[in-house]
């Protein structure tokens, strides 16, 4: 089955939602807090697979409707941890997550996320 163009699947506007749902409208967060929101969303206590997940995140970057950029090195560095990508939903994310939503899609997609990590 093929979906329409502009449809979103249930995990895209999820994604979309955990994103959008930030206090400030700039916040970017990674892919791994990003799973565990879903998982946490879903009362589940497994992670989103992550392959899973970030080809979600390939395909709505390539839909334009979230951006992505890796963070500086200095910052993980001085965290002893690898550099992570940050993603941040765009103007047209949104509007495809309010569609989808309009659409008559289940409310814990909408439900606000308590991610966000400030850009630096």
């Amino acid at each position: 089955m093929r979906r329409r163009p502009g449809q979103l699947l249930d995990l895209e506007a999820q994604i979309l939602g955990a994103l959008a749902g930030s206090s400030a409208a700039d916040a970017e967060t990674h892919g791994f807090a990003l799973a565990k929101e879903l998982a946490d969303r879903r009362g589940s206590q497994r992670l989103t697979s992550h392959g899973t997940l970030y080809k979600a995140l390939a395909r709505l970057e390539g839909a334009g409707a979230v951006t992505s950029r890796w963070e500086d090195s200095a910052i993980a560095e001085r965290d002893g941890r690898p550099r992570r990508r940050l993603y941040r939903v765009t103007g047209t994310g949104r509007a495809a997550l309010r569609a989808h939503l309009d659409a008559g899609v289940p409310e814990r997609v909408a439900r606000p996320g308590r991610l966000g990590i400030e850009p630096s």
